[in-house]
């Protein structure tokens, strides 16, 4: 079920340090989930591999079995049929991902329980609030680890996951390390292009965009 090789650990922490919108520009500006999809606290950051999970509309009993057949570190990342209005997770899930030791949730639908899961501090990605209950279809199929769309993003098993205050996105695992490269090259441009701004540079003449209109 989960034979995907992990990431270097190294990498993983230079990928959550540059952030989200740092690494979909690096990657040539691909990856980038729908910005509906936020974290429920902040503060909260992942960076992972993927282990994708679809469910049918209002229906989560697939996501309880995928905490128990995920890695440690992995992200569950959870499409739901388009059956964005439900509460697909909370407290009693939150406790049993952290107790896995998960690296995260993202999921295109919604959670509840948020000053719980705000306080725990589980990183949770999801599409909204909603109080709106769940069913467990036994007679659902597994769905587990296959490709899924959130958004224009098609996401693979394995997948680099990477998410911040400022959204999701997600790379394709085969170009992560160079993303991760291209992104530090970025960060270093702007570090530097900062620097000239603050000594008095205009971004026009950085950048070359030309005279300004007067």
């Amino acid at each position: 079920m989960n034979d995907i090789p992990p990431f270097d650990p190294g990498l993983l922490e230079l990928a959550g340090r540059l952030g989200a919108a740092t690494l979909h520009e690096a990657a040539g500006r691909i990856g980038a989930l729908p910005s509906a999809i936020k974290p429920v606290d902040p503060a909260m950051r992942l960076a992972g591999p993927a282990f994708t999970v679809v469910v049918p509309a209002f229906d989560n009993l697939w996501i309880h079995r995928a905490i128990y057949q995920a890695r440690p570190g992995d992200i569950l990342v959870v499409g739901t049929s388009d059956g964005v209005e439900a509460g697909y997770w909370g407290d009693v899930m939150n406790a049993a991902a952290e107790q896995r030791g998960l690296g995260g949730l993202v999921i295109d639908g919604g959670v509840r329980d948020t000053a719980g899961l705000a306080e725990a501090g589980f990183p949770i990605f999801s599409n909204g609030v909603c109080i709106r209950g769940t069913i467990k279809g036994f007679d659902v199929p597994s769905r587990l680890q296959q490709p899924l769309a959130i958004g224009n993003v098609v996401i693979h098993p394995g997948d680099l996951v990477v998410g911040d205050r400022d959204g999701v996105v997600v790379l394709p695992a085969a170009q992560a390390a160079e993303a991760v490269q291209a992104g530090l090259r970025r960060e270093e441009d702007e570090a530097a292009k900062i620097a000239r701004i603050r000594s008095g540079e205009r971004t026009l003449d950085i950048y070359g965009f030309g005279e300004d209109a007067r």
